[in-house]
């Protein structure tokens, strides 16, 4: 397993991170707690959660993922070993049963940490993210900005002032960023730099090669500024798996279970995807695989947080850590982008 410094913590990380929004919804406690033990014993020492998780978000199931990980923790005796991050949510209207809806001010974030510190059964965690903007912002597959002119969010200077409570409380270890953009992180590391906050140590955005849209402005940030990705959905919640090409819904799987998800549900994905997936089978590789294997080759990349519902993905998804893409392969998923630049963003 590879391993990397989370942005300039010093805190290392292995290149794949294991997802674990599945835990309380799709996945029982016995099963998170055994995806767990597999992903340790690969060599996985990073683990993501939320406080809203597991997804979709219901007031019922709210907090389950992190009682499970908490619970497992206690059980193995190995917290330390681990680089364990959570996130606080942002304003949202269907999110009520957090604290009357979550902001990101001191009161709340430090009331969230703490719901979260108790869940997980530590006292501290390695990194704590902004699950997304307070601000309006072109996140969530937005591609235009539009300005509102009513807005009230919570700056982001006050936002990491609290955090910085936090860390100065030992609570905290690192911060970062979640569904954000390119001026965000920017603004964020200004601000660090002109107040004495908080750096931010990572970004978690959506990439995947029907997503490709990080590369536009936040690519470069990454790279220079060590601010490196934390790549989720990188197989587009299973599209590029394969598994629903031809209109197929296998049962269990997400897109099957959720209609909700629909960012990598329309008939361009479903092309896109059907190309990528032929490149895969014409080369004798895994097309899941293949997906993740080329996500895990960019130059601004922290951490590629995988997620299964079986034993059987899991294994798959962590062999993808050791495949090495050949040039004819990158150059056959280059040319399918150019033919379907990023129609899910």
């Amino acid at each position: 397993m590879t391993f990397s410094s989370l942005g300039d913590t010093g805190i290392q990380v292995s290149r794949l991170c294991l997802g674990t929004m599945t835990f309380g919804e799709q996945n029982t406690e016995q099963e998170a707690h055994q995806q767990l033990d597999r992903a340790v014993e690969a060599g996985i020492n990073f683990i993501d959660a939320a406080e809203m998780y597991p997804v979709p978000p219901k007031a019922e199931t709210q907090g389950l993922t992190e009682r499970y990980i908490g619970s497992w923790l206690k059980a193995r005796g190995n917290r330390s070993d681990l680089v364990v991050a959570s996130k606080v949510a942002g304003p949202n209207r269907d999110m009520t049963h957090l604290r009357g809806g979550p902001r990101l001010n001191k009161a709340q974030i430090t009331q969230a940490l703490d719901a979260s510190l108790q869940r997980l059964g530590t006292d501290y965690l390695d990194l704590y993210q902004l699950h997304w903007p307070e601000r309006s912002a072109n996140f969530f597959g937005k591609l235009g900005f539009t300005p509102d002119q009513d807005e009230e969010a919570i700056s982001l200077h006050e936002t990491l002032e609290a955090l910085k409570t936090l860390v100065d409380a030992g609570k905290i270890r690192a911060i970062g960023l979640s569904n954000e953009t390119a001026w965000g992180t920017m603004k964020c590391l200004e601000l660090a730099k002109e107040h004495g906050l908080p750096r931010v140590a990572s970004v978690q955005n959506p990439y995947n090669l029907l997503n490709r849209s990080y590369e536009v402005g936040l690519a470069e940030v990454s790279y220079r500024e060590n601010v490196g990705l934390l790549a989720y959905s990188p197989l587009a919640f299973g599209v590029l798996s394969g598994k629903y090409l031809d209109g197929k819904r296998p049962e269990g799987a997400r897109l099957t279970l959720f209609e909700r998800f629909q960012r990598y549900a329309s008939p361009l994905a479903a092309e896109a995807a059907a190309a990528y997936v032929g490149v895969a089978r014409e080369h004798g590789l895994d097309p899941a695989q293949m997906a993740l294997a080329y996500v895990n080759t960019r130059p601004f990349l922290t951490s590629n947080i995988i997620g299964a519902t079986t034993l059987e993905q899991l294994d798959s998804n962590i062999a993808s850590e050791s495949l090495e893409l050949s040039d004819e392969v990158i150059d056959a998923i280059e040319n399918i982008h150019r033919r379907f630049p990023n129609p899910c963003p």
